[in-house]
């Protein structure tokens, strides 16, 4: 079948990211009982990468799939010639929103203007969201007449913090849990009628690129199956490394009166005459 068949709503979130993840093979990690038991991961770093990103997106799509009956949600847009897609669009009241979901599991945030950095690495999240948002800006332009700006956001999913020194122009860059209440909070930009005409225009498939896919529900049941292995091979390897600690700590218990007598009585050989 294809991704964009009958209505661009079908799509779910982390709908692109997961077909890469399922598609490419050498994103898994074949394991034996051994390494199961001992908690290998099933993904290579690689795949984590892509897993994190799935596992941010549907996160932050849900949340957005709550919105109030007035605003349409969409996810996982082709757009380009390449493998690229705008995460989620929303249309609403307040305008229409390209949005960037940024999964950095706990890691630090830091903004200022244009430049935006994760553990101190600059990353392209700011000038990649203008540009998704260029994109939607011409095409609502020149297909509808439209005037206004479409607004790109970055939505931060997981971050251990999130330091705004100076907000980018252009781009609103939010802890994803805010997101929602900051749409809501949007002075209205578009009446019914000019919601209508653009999500009627987002919705059609010919505006996208046509892309082929497995069914959605297929991928979500099989992202559910590897989540739960994620998680597994995960607590595994906290129980593991937990028990060598204790291990390690009942190893010095024991050896601490021996060791406590040898230093006690070399002190006290040194002080004597």
């Amino acid at each position: 079948m294809t991704a964009n068949a009958t209505s661009m709503r079908q799509r779910h979130a982390a709908q692109a990211v997961l077909e890469e993840l399922f598609g490419d093979e050498s994103h898994r990690v074949e394991r034996g009982r051994l390494a199961r038991v001992f908690g290998r991961p099933p993904l290579t770093p690689s795949g984590m990468a892509w897993y994190r990103g799935a596992q941010g997106e549907i996160a932050v799509g849900r949340m957005l799939d709550t919105l109030p009956g007035e605003w349409t949600v969409f996810h996982a847009l082709p757009v380009g010639t390449k493998e690229s897609d705008i995460d989620h669009l929303v249309v609403g009241p307040g305008g229409v929103f390209t949005i960037n979901t940024k999964h950095h599991r706990a890691k630090p945030v830091w903004v200022a203007n244009r430049t935006l950095m994760v553990s101190g690495q600059k990353q392209p999240h700011i000038r990649n969201a203008e540009y998704e948002a260029a994109r939607v800006t011409k095409l609502v332009h020149a297909r509808l007449g439209l005037s206004g700006r479409v607004l790109p956001v970055v939505a931060i999913h997981g971050a251990a913090s999130i330091v705004v020194k100076e907000r980018p122009d252009l781009v609103a860059v939010l802890d994803a849990r805010r997101l929602r209440q900051w749409l809501l909070k949007r002075p209205v930009q578009f009446g019914p009628e000019e919601l209508t005409r653009i999500v009627t225009l987002v919705d059609d498939p010919g505006t996208w690129r046509t892309t082929a896919s497995a069914p959605c529900d297929q991928m979500l049941a099989r992202f559910d199956e590897l989540d739960g292995d994620v998680r597994r091979a995960a607590t595994r390897r906290s129980l593991w490394s937990f028990g060598t600690l204790v291990a390690a700590g009942a190893a010095l218990l024991v050896a601490a009166p021996p060791l406590l007598t040898a230093v006690f009585t070399s002190a006290t050989t040194s002080l004597m005459p």
